[in-house]
């Protein structure tokens, strides 16, 4: 893929730059008043006025970036010039790495990012082996009773078990499952949460409370010495750092522990229903998926992440990428001036129909055919993409591929209840359950 195709255009000359096109006021009136999501209002503002786009919600306009080109010089070219400047969750998460900036973002980084890379990864796949082993059990014991169960809170509890046991060495217990459930309460409340800190604290205080309580007893047992029956864990990691170096206090210990249960479960379990609800609608991608190759082939596996991937155009783990502009530039010919909010939009970008046919139908052979999905690497980046990509972009993906080597071969879900709507909050999520049955198991 070449990532430097098409960017001669984006460069910045000082002086050359057009205003961005702005979409007219009563699209935006229109909007308001008809009381839509936002992401509405970006698709219209999108397929009216093009990939760069500008709009006001407020007294100064607001930059949209679909373009492929501009999305690639904006995360990857020139991600100093667009800044992350707070994250919707730092209530939860406070200075973990997802929310930290400048400095310190860039050394909590560099100690993270060898975990999840070569070695790194080699070291937590046997564990997410064995969460997708005891998920494979349950719905074994679903399958042969018949009970109807929510495959949302299925997902999320394999993708818990699998960070938790690569974070302490440890398998998820009940008690620790009951008490994490409020990452998922605090996460369902944050587009609802007042704009003060203090306030948003105190709204969902008792929620913090059980969080910070199973985090002080995990960050205590590390610092002990004690490795869980897998050995030590991620979290080990980020105690033996704080021996040489002093800002990793017990509070910055306790963000990157919750910041990565947020981001190493939450993105997996939604991705996951989101795929499940898709085959339900195209229960053929799953049998073309089971007749690509033997049982451990690489032709199955690449099938499976195909559909993983499919499941990622439609459904990216971050729907929208907020940015500020720190500096003029100019991007595709338009000027940016600094100090204008903008935002990158992947949901869009991979719904494009210039860029992906038919951009609404599931069709994992995307990925599979050649010449099925477009090169640029701006038209697909459900992870982000430069220097703030998720850092646990193959984590996600391997426990993805893991589950379903599992699952997919043996058991057909049967959905009772299927969600009307979707939710645009931290991630795209399905609003409402997603009760199934599933077929007895196959031997």
């Amino acid at each position: 893929m070449d990532i430097e195709a098409g960017l001669g255009s984006l460069s910045y000359v000082p002086g050359t730059g057009r205003p961005v096109p702005e979409a007219e006021p009563g699209l935006v009136e229109r909007w308001r008043s008809g009381g839509g999501e936002l992401v509405e209002l970006l698709s219209q503002v999108r397929d009216r006025v093009g990939g760069i786009a500008a709009f006001r919600l407020g007294p100064t306009p607001t930059v949209l970036v679909t373009d492929p080109q501009a999305v690639q010089h904006v995360l990857a070219r020139h991600p100093e010039r667009y800044v992350k400047r707070s994250h919707r969750a730092r209530v939860l998460i406070g200075e973990g790495i997802l929310a930290a900036t400048g400095a310190a973002w860039k050394q909590q980084r560099r100690l993270l990012q060898s975990q999840f890379t070569g070695t790194g990864m080699r070291r937590y796949e046997q564990r997410i082996t064995e969460a997708a082993r005891t998920a494979a059990g349950r719905f074994d014991a679903y399958g042969r009773t018949g009970q109807t169960f929510d495959v949302g809170q299925e997902m999320r509890r394999f993708a818990l078990d699998a960070i938790w046991r690569s974070l302490t060495g440890h398998p998820l217990d009940d008690g620790t499952e009951r008490e994490l459930a409020a990452v998922a309460a605090v996460m369902a409340a944050l587009p609802t949460l007042p704009a003060d800190v203090t306030d948003a604290q105190d709204a969902v205080a008792d929620d913090l409370a059980r969080i910070d309580a199973v985090a002080g007893h995990a960050i205590k047992a590390a610092r002990s010495g004690a490795a869980g029956p897998d050995g030590p864990g991620l979290l080990h990691v980020l105690t033996d750092a704080a021996t040489e170096r002093p800002e990793y206090t017990d509070r910055l210990i306790r963000d990157e522990l919750v910041t990565l249960l947020v981001a190493g479960h939450e993105t997996t379990a939604t991705t996951l229903t989101w795929l499940y609800l898709l085959l339900d609608r195209s229960p053929t991608a799953r049998e073309e998926a089971l007749t690509a190759g033997g049982e451990g082939s690489a032709q199955r596996r690449r099938a499976i992440q195909a559909l993983v991937h499919e499941t990622l155009r439609l459904y990216p783990s971050a729907w929208i990428l907020p940015r500020h502009v720190t500096e003029d530039d100019t991007i595709g010919g338009y000027t940016v001036e600094a100090g204008t909010d903008l935002l990158v939009c992947p949901y869009l970008t991979h719904r494009d129909p210039e860029l992906w046919p038919d951009p609404e139908h599931f069709a994992p052979q995307r990925f599979i055919t050649p010449d099925g999905r477009p090169t640029h690497p701006g038209a697909y980046f459900p992870f982000g993409m430069g220097p703030r990509a998720c850092l646990g972009l193959q984590f996600a993906l391997r426990e993805s591929t893991i589950l379903l080597e599992h699952l997919l071969p043996v058991h057909t879900l049967a959905f009772s209840s299927i969600p009307k709507k979707t939710a645009y909050g931290i991630t795209v999520r399905p609003d409402g359950p997603t009760l199934a049955t599933l077929t007895p198991p196959l031997t």
